[in-house]
């Protein structure tokens, strides 16, 4: 009996050990899958289960279906070993050997260091519940469908370098490259790209369109950039998502704050902090005035009331749709749930796009179990539907009030509903593809006269 408890507590012993170190590492890959934001676009979102995919991304090219990544052998990634999880996140190379969309942000994914792979494999693998169903299928028009493409794309901007602490930052500063470079992937929405939809690196993180929405200026230029922000408000910003008298997230930066940053320690935080704050200034030579600087001049309500033509009057739709939230001098809600439009990067900002892209779709973000929700006022829309001329006379108002002071017509709503313009690789193609049927037409033109002078000459 002595010897069999003996032998018990050894054996618990042994592997108590190396189950706390098991536990341990799939904890840490939990964290990590946090901070690179899978659930973003691999959940489905207004329930739908962790990890199963079927997120619609609605790229310039075309709608892009996330995949299941939870370990079902059916469906997800269960039957991938280690080395091909890697070569997914790393190299956009699936198990069965297709290529992945940049969509996915294996540009970025590639800086990951091996142990953090490791976590992640760990963690997916065992903590993540598998869900057996297949994720919509992506269908991208004639030539995007053909993914082997991808190959000759990645020969030219896949840059597959681990990330390397650089020896003259400390480890802090180090750790917020690591994070804004590799796991956060912030370079894929906030900087441009180039006519092949690569990112163009000398021009990182100075701001780009991300269909209807744009990712601003992230650079440390006090104008154009985040140069005017102090450290706190960066990090109260990244954590909460809100800065009264700078910003509110929406769109995909809401996404990004719900599903990751929040969640973050206030450790690395302060490390991206640190990081974002240090990037090189870029100046835009456009922008005369920090998004947020504009004190905006409100007209009395009693000035806005009877206006003709309220169906399209700028003033009239503010009083009637916005002025009960944001208040008729667009002073925000007292405990700031609805905030001031004075002082207001999205209002002041030098491209209206994100104003724009509010109106139509709505804010919608959840952090530390509060809710934030600004209704949408597009096709069906539960408070009123406008279209795009009324949209467009709102904005001059607000715009014109609160903001830099520009109008807006009816065209830039409708880009910006339709998701945006379209990217120059997109023309290129459907100007090659007229090319191409062009010279088919000629060819068969050449080929029919041919035949039709044989026949003739038969006869």
């Amino acid at each position: 009996m002595k010897r069999a408890c003996l032998l018990g507590w050894l054996m618990l012993a042994l592997v108590a050990p190396h189950a706390s170190s098991a536990d341990a590492v799939a904890e840490r890959g939990r964290y990590l899958a946090t901070a690179a934001d899978c659930a973003a676009c691999h959940t489905q979102p207004g329930g739908g289960e962790a990890y199963a995919g079927n997120y619609a991304i609605e790229s310039p090219l075309g709608t892009i279906w996330s995949s299941n990544i939870t370990p079902s052998k059916n469906y997800g990634i269960g039957n991938y070993d280690e080395r091909e999880f890697a070569r997914a996140l790393r190299e956009g190379v699936r198990k069965d050997g297709a290529h992945l969309y940049p969509a996915m942000p294996y540009t970025s994914y590639a800086k990951l260091s091996d142990e953090d792979i490791h976590a992640l494999y760990v963690y997916f693998m065992t903590e993540v519940t598998p869900v057996d169903r297949a994720s919509t299928e992506t269908h991208l028009p004639f030539p995007f469908n053909l993914r082997f493409s991808m190959a000759a794309w990645n020969v030219l901007f896949l840059d597959g370098k681990r990330f390397s602490a650089n020896a003259s930052h400390d480890e802090a500063w180090n750790r917020g490259a690591y994070l804004a470079e590799a796991l956060e992937h912030c370079s894929a929405c906030h900087t441009p790209r180039g006519w092949l939809m690569q990112e163009l690196s000398r021009q990182a993180y100075a701001g780009a369109p991300l269909g209807s929405w744009y990712a601003p200026n992230i650079t440390s230029d006090p104008v154009s950039g985040l140069g005017g922000w102090s450290d706190a408000e960066l990090g109260q910003y990244l954590k909460t998502g809100r800065v009264p008298g700078k910003a509110q997230a929406a769109g995909g930066m809401a996404e990004a704050i719900t599903h990751s940053l929040s969640q973050l320690s206030d450790a690395d935080i302060a490390a991206l902090v640190r990081y974002v704050r240090s990037i090189p200034p870029i100046k835009d030579a456009t922008v005369q005035r920090p998004a947020f600087a504009w004190p905006g001049s409100p007209m009395p309500e009693s000035a806005i009331r009877g206006t003709a033509n309220e169906a399209v009057s700028g003033p009239s739709l503010y009083s009637g749709l916005c002025a009960s939230c944001h208040g008729a001098r667009g002073e925000g809600s007292r405990d700031g749930y609805y905030p001031s439009l004075t002082h207001n990067s999205t209002v002041g900002a030098s491209r209206p796009d994100n104003l724009v892209a509010v109106v139509l779709f709505g804010v919608d973000r959840t952090v530390a179990g509060k809710h934030v929700l600004m209704p949408h006022f597009a096709e069906g829309s539960y408070v009123q539907t406008l279209d795009d001329a009324q949209v467009a006379a709102v904005l001059s108002y607000v715009r014109q009030t609160f903001g830099p002071g520009d109008s807006m017509n009816a065209g830039d709503v409708a880009r910006i509903r339709q998701g945006g313009s379209p990217p120059v690789l997109l023309g290129l193609v459907r100007y090659g593809a007229l090319v191409v049927l062009g010279i088919f037409v000629l060819l068969f033109g050449w080929w029919f006269g041919c035949r039709r002078r044989k026949l003739g000459a038969r006869v």
